[in-house]
């Protein structure tokens, strides 16, 4: 989970320049533009290129970070191609609460409660795999291992 949230971090940057260019190129003036939707579509896209690079090579900076890796089930690294599925699949920790919540428009709080109340539930629920990982990296045929080598003592 921490290296989630430095990710998210690491994110801010990723998003924060995607944005500006967008933004800028695109001339919106404010929040409520026309084009609003196209933005979102536009990181979505900078988000799944960004994580597909990263994943085939192995890690992103926060993975790395941590002593963390990203390989299928034979421990072999992943392709591009299997990134971007996981990328996909790594949704499932937003997309069903936004898609309950929006036909809603519920206040801030209650929004925050459902989002983080399903976050702690998808989390909770990769106990119950197997071999504990996260469901999207095993319907995505990933695991994610310890890249730190051992110690010798």
């Amino acid at each position: 989970m921490a290296c989630w949230l430095y990710e998210g971090m690491l994110l801010f940057a990723v998003v924060f320049v995607a944005g500006w260019l967008f933004s800028t190129l695109g001339q919106m003036r404010d929040a409520m533009d026309v084009r609003r939707g196209l933005l979102q579509a536009f990181m979505f896209v900078v988000l799944a290129v960004y994580f597909g690079y990263f994943w085939s090579k192995g890690q992103t900076l926060a993975m790395k970070t941590w002593g963390i890796a990203i390989v299928d089930r034979h421990g072999r690294a992943i392709t591009q191609v299997r990134a971007l599925f996981r990328y996909l699949l790594s949704w499932i920790w937003f997309l069903p609460p936004l898609a309950v919540i929006a036909p809603f428009h519920l206040p801030a709080g209650e929004t925050a409660v459902l989002m983080f109340g399903w976050i702690a539930a998808w989390a909770i629920a990769s106990r119950f795999h197997p071999e504990g990982q996260f469901w999207h990296d095993a319907l995505a045929g990933t695991r994610l291992v310890s890249s730190k080598p051992l110690s010798r003592r």
